[in-house]
C-alpha cells in the first residue's frame, strides 16, 4: 500500500492539473473578445494602433524608484535571469520537444531587444515614459514568424489571416522618487478565420504568457529598488 501512495497522489496531482487546466480554458475562451474598455486605465499611446482589442492583458506594479530609471531598467530586463521564467519557457516549448526539435532558448538580452529581435517594430516612444512594439502574425503555426509594419500603416492593416499584437512598457511618474510600471498586450484578428484560430490558441496559451508577467514584475521591482537604493 504504501508504494502505491506515491503513483496515487501523483494521479490525483495531474488530473487536479488537468482539471484546472480545462477550467481555466473555459473561462478564457468565454471572455475572449469581451473587453471592458473602462477596466484599465486609458493608454492614449496604444489607442492610436489597437482601438478596439479582443485582448487586453493589463499589469502594473509600484516601483520606488523615478519613471525613467523604472523604463529605462524595463528595457533592459533579462527574463532568463529568472528560473521561473525560463521554466515557464521550457513548458510553453514542450509540444516542440515531443515532435523531437531541440530546446533553443533565447539568449541573455532584454527583453525590447528581445522582442525586436524576433520581429516587432517599434510603433511610438514617449521617451523617458512609454515605448509601444506591435507586429503581425499567425501565432497557432508551429513556427510563428513575427512581422513589423510601419506605425502609419498598423491600425489599418486588415490583410486576412492574420493577428496584430501591440505590446507597451511604460512608466507613470507617481512623485519625484516613485512609479508605476504598466505593461500591456493587445491583440486583435484580422478575419473571423483566424479570431477562431486565435481565440483557440489563446485559450490554451495565454496561462504561460500571463505568469511571465507575474513572475517579471516582482523581479523587475526588486532590481530597481534595489539600484536607486545604492
Amino acid at each position: 500500500m504504501k508504494t502505491l501512495r506515491p503513483i496515487v497522489l501523483a494521479g490525483a496531482a495531474i488530473s487536479a492539473g488537468l482539471a484546472a487546466f480545462a477550467g481555466y480554458y473555459a473561462v478564457k475562451w468565454a471572455r475572449y473578445g469581451k473587453v471592458d474598455p473602462e477596466r484599465h486605465p486609458r493608454d492614449i499611446l496604444l489607442d492610436r494602433f489597437v482601438p478596439h482589442p479582443e485582448v487586453d492583458e493589463y499589469h502594473s506594479i509600484d516601483v520606488a524608484a523615478p519613471g525613467p530609471v523604472t523604463l529605462e531598467a524595463a528595457k533592459r530586463m533579462d527574463l532568463q535571469s529568472a528560473l521561473l521564467i525560463k521554466a515557464i519557457f521550457f513548458l510553453r516549448a514542450i509540444p516542440s520537444l515531443l515532435r523531437g526539435e531541440p530546446f533553443r532558448p533565447e539568449g541573455s538580452r532584454g527583453i525590447l531587444d528581445e522582442t525586436l529581435a524576433q520581429g516587432f517594430g517599434v510603433l511610438a516612444e514617449d521617451v523617458d515614459r512609454e515605448i509601444v512594439i506591435g507586429a503581425y502574425c499567425r501565432p497557432w503555426l508551429q513556427d510563428v514568424e513575427f512581422l513589423p509594419l510601419p506605425p502609419e500603416e498598423f491600425a489599418a492593416f486588415d490583410e486576412p489571416g492574420f493577428v496584430k499584437i501591440a505590446v507597451s512598457l511604460a512608466a507613470e511618474p507617481l512623485g519625484s522618487d516613485s512609479s508605476r510600471f504598466v505593461t500591456r498586450t493587445r491583440a486583435v484578428a484580422t478575419d473571423a478565420e483566424a479570431r477562431r484560430k486565435f481565440r483557440r490558441y489563446w485559450s490554451r496559451m495565454s496561462a504561460g504568457i500571463i505568469l511571465i508577467r507575474w513572475f517579471f514584475l516582482p523581479l523587475l521591482k526588486r532590481q530597481v529598488e534595489r539600484q536607486a537604493s545604492t
